[in-house]
């Protein structure tokens, strides 16, 4: 039976394909396949369905139901049965489709007669399409057979979509990648830019989804097999005997167990059988997946589905020896499109070349979020839809990070208002340029000292130009994410000594390796915490591996040579972490002093104070910090117990909520009761009416990125800082939950 199933259905895929090769418009070759699919399945009904827009299908052909309906019937994603598989991506066979969950009659459609339904999602590599239906008079239910040849034809259709063979003039045949979308996101660094997409890895493009002979693809199959098999293996080979690159060994040791899985092989053997070519059966194998990952709630299975993906991109640029490297250059203004990216592959693009980043996965706080804070450029995370498989190499994309919103092949309207908004930005910079050299100084005389964050060497000619007085957080853990094994003690002190020579003198604070919760090496096992920014991570990660802290303290030592030293251990939270941390690094001084080796001219140790326990800590925690960094990103979120990652609920609280001023007043105060100077270091630093309040509070030092420096500055010197606290203190006397309201409406009576 399955032979005879698989014959029928070879039989059928090679109609299909001629029917793709006929000089036809796209609506006569839709008439035309679903009545070959209606005759070969032996069903009264089969039907196409096509997505209008994300939200809603259109019936765009049918074979046995009236004519008249096409084009005209119309349901939303999850309405009725076949709403329900569009939604879930999942096969519906009943015998008796009316007694259905969700079962919606559309009385246009003549369809009253049919009880049997099958309806198969049409989708490519996790992307929507449509669906496809047969129906027949006889009650009866599919078999595992027919379901699976649908399947197979699905496929097919999928591919025969994504390559225009449908394009036509009712609304649903409209041509892919060539009308203007928006794409919603979440905001991994704010700005604007314009330009064009660059896709950081190019889709892969099946255009024989349906093949003659079966045993030359088998044979095509099994030898990029091999071949896959042979490269993991040759990854493996290279990961060294050190104890260090032991979890990067791990996860090559999972790809190797894919790559030889015998089920995996065997499914789209069976696919290759039923018609497919090659190619097609692995990427109808990768689509499965795709959905599995999605469904998938456990992590482990999430990251595994991952591995397998990825395996697959692999197998299918092995068969149609389509590499990354398309021959499509790099625009002169490119917007880098990818579904994640890495901090190395990211670097590899360099400074300045660049203009945006949006990403399908990520978050505010990855590698990627961390990179484009350094390189001043917006980037959106966690785009709803998928970019990836919409956009193509060149197309015109504008980039808001300050909404979240992406603008793909925009039309006139949009273009004209986003390029008003771009000119008005480049004017007020060009303002901003004109303080570089004045001092942050309020008009009641208080000076406030503006400082940049940085984490990488290209990043510090920033210093001068953004006139910021040094640099107020140096992430180390760069440095450690861009590379496959842990860095040498002798390069890192390179690194760091060039940093101090950029900085020309001012004042630099490393802080040291804050790895853990999102930021995780590529060569260290992923801890499975179910709440990783919880876990375990920063300092804790560095008590518990002292080797690798004690390698970075040395680091910083030899770079110094000599020089004034600043260093920072991040999210303490309770005194005897900062206490053995401050220990670790007095051991290392009277180590180098032992080895003859030149001392820092002035060393100064102070603390991140990320975690509300830490503010509450013994007056002898405070006697000890030589300074305290308020790292204000995960201070508010452990205060509010509100993920900064969460849209749904990190939006719900303001930093100038009234209980998280008074907090951060009490840590000043309790600073300035220890003469220990304090700082604030976040993307509030960087924002201008809440550096008012931060300021209008009794912080006197902010660390932001450089291009803050300037709004921020020009805000501080046209207000009386004095009347910034009266107006607050009002504000918080009068039960509001926020002074925001109070100071904004301050200001425009001011008039900065």
């Amino acid at each position: 039976m399955a032979e005879q199933t698989d014959t029928e259905s070879r039989k059928l895929l090679r109609r299909l394909r001629d029917t793709l090769a006929e000089d036809t418009a796209g609506q006569a070759r839709l008439d035309h396949i679903v009545e070959l699919i209606a005759t070969s399945m032996r069903t009264e009904v089969c039907s196409i369905y096509l997505f209008r827009d994300p939200k809603t299908l259109e019936l765009c052909a049918t074979e046995g139901l009236k004519s008249e309906a096409v084009h005209k019937t119309r349901m939303k994603l999850g309405e009725g049965l076949v709403g329900r598989v569009a939604r879930d991506g999942r096969v519906v066979n009943s015998a008796d489709a009316p007694a259905e969950r969700g079962f919606r009659y559309m009385p246009e459609t003549g369809e009253e007669v049919f009880s049997s339904f099958c309806g198969v999602p049409i989708q490519r590599l996790g992307t929507k399409l449509g669906v496809l239906v047969v129906q027949s008079r006889e009650a009866r239910a599919f078999s595992e057979d027919e379901v699976y040849a649908l399947e197979v034809v699905a496929m097919v259709l999928a591919e025969m979509t994504e390559l225009g063979a449908f394009v036509g003039e009712g609304e649903a045949l409209r041509a892919l990648h060539t009308t203007p979308v928006m794409f919603r996101g979440g905001i991994g660094q704010e700005g604007v830019a314009e330009g064009h997409v660059y896709l950081h890895e190019p889709r892969v493009v099946v255009t024989n989804p349906v093949a003659d002979d079966p045993e030359a693809e088998m044979t095509r199959l099994h030898a990029a097999i091999e071949t896959l098999r042979l490269s993991v293996d040759d990854m493996l080979e290279s990961v060294g005997e050190d104890p260090v690159d032991k979890d990067q060994r791990e996860v090559l040791e999972v790809y190797r167990m894919f790559a030889h899985s015998r089920s995996w092989l065997k499914r789209m053997e069976e696919d290759i059988a039923a018609g497919l070519s090659a190619e097609a059966a692995v990427e109808k194998e990768q689509s499965s997946a795709r959905r599995r990952l999605g469904e998938a709630a456990d992590h482990y299975m999430r990251e595994r589905l991952q591995d397998l993906d990825d395996l697959s991109n692999r197998l299918l640029r092995i068969l149609t020896g389509q590499g990354r490297d398309t021959g499509a250059g790099i625009p002169e203004d490119p917007i880098l499109v990818a579904r994640n990216i890495g901090p190395a592959e990211l670097l590899d693009y360099g400074r300045g070349k660049l203009r945006g980043i949006i990403l399908e996965q990520g978050s505010v706080g990855s590698h990627a979020a961390i990179v484009a804070r350094a390189w001043a450029i917006p980037l959106i995370v966690h785009t709803e839809g998928r970019i990836t498989q919409e956009a193509l190499n060149g197309d015109h994309i504008m980039v808001d990070g300050d909404q979240g919103i992406v603008h793909l092949r925009p039309d006139a309207g949009v273009v004209s208002a986003f390029r008003d908004k771009i000119a008005m930005q480049a004017q007020a910079q060009e303002r901003y340029a004109g303080l570089r050299g004045l001092p942050a100084e309020a008009k009641c005389g208080t000076v406030v000292s503006l400082h940049m964050n940085a984490g990488l060497i290209a990043e510090l000619p920033s210093l001068e130009g953004s006139g910021a007085d040094g640099v107020g957080l140096f992430r180390t853990e760069l440095q450690f994410l861009a590379r496959n094994k842990v860095p040498k003690r002798s390069e890192l002190a390179a690194i760091y000594s060039r940093v101090l020579d950029a900085a020309q003198g001012k004042r630099v604070v490393f802080r040291t390796l804050d790895i853990g919760s999102d930021k995780v090496l590529p060569y260290m096992k992923r801890e499975e915490e179910p709440n990783p920014a919880l876990g375990w991570r920063a300092i804790r990660v560095g008590l518990d591996k002292v080797g690798v802290m004690r390698m970075q303290l040395q680091a910083l030592l030899r770079a110094a040579n000599g020089r004034p030293l600043t260093v920072m251990f991040p999210f303490i939270a309770q005194f005897d972490e900062f206490r053995m941390a401050r220990q670790h690094l007095l051991d290392e001084v009277e180590r180098e002093r032992k080895l003859g080796h030149p001392l820092p001219e002035k060393l100064e140790i102070g603390a991140m104070l990320e975690t509300p326990s830490i503010a509450f800590a013994p007056r002898q925690f405070f006697e000890m910090c030589d300074f305290i960094s308020i790292g204000g990103n995960d201070l508010k979120q452990f205060f509010f117990a509100a993920d900064r990652e969460n849209e749904r609920v990190r939006r719900r609280y303001d930093s100038l909520n009234v209980s998280y001023l008074t907090f951060l007043q009490q840590i000043v105060e309790r600073c300035n009761a220890t003469g220990t100077p304090v700082s604030f270091c976040g993307e509030d630093a960087g924002r201008p009416i809440e550096a008012l309040a931060l300021t209008a509070m009794g912080l006197r030092s902010l660390s932001m990125r450089p291009a803050s420096i300037g709004p921020v500055k020009h805000l501080i010197r046209r207000v009386d800082l004095s009347d910034a606290r009266r107006v607050i203190d009002a504000a918080r006397e009068s039960g509001d939950q926020s002074v925001r309201g109070a100071v904004m409406e301050w200001l425009r009576t001011v008039g900065p």
